[in-house]
């Protein structure tokens, strides 16, 4: 069964584009992993420098054993003290159901 992780992260003002570039480094290369499913990177509409993550993976423990292992993130996790004004808050959630809205694709001849 599938597992989401939602983080929500308090940026460093003079450190926001730092930490959006090892971010965005970090999500495309999670994409092309086998247990992901999806990512999404939000951000507050109150401060610039507050977002939250919403990520799904297969597998806990492939997340914790085999993911966060991953060379790609090393640059990312070491930087982190420096990046956040706090810790990151990091919250683990089982998916019930999943609804998405359908595509609707123009009918042109």
């Amino acid at each position: 069964m599938s597992i989401t992780y939602i983080i929500t992260f308090d940026v460093v003002a003079q450190q926001r584009s730092r930490f959006l570039s090892l971010l965005e480094g970090v999500l495309d290369a999670m994409r092309s992993e086998p247990m992901f499913h999806e990512a999404v990177l939000h951000s507050d509409p109150v401060s610039n420098c507050r977002f939250m993550l919403y990520e799904t993976w297969e597998d806990h423990d492939d997340v914790l054993n085999v993911q966060l292992q991953r060379p790609y993130r090393q640059a990312w996790h070491e930087a982190l003290p420096e990046l956040l004004e706090r810790d990151r808050d990091i919250s683990i959630w089982k998916p019930v159901r999943s609804d998405r809205a359908r595509v609707f694709r123009s009918a042109i001849k």
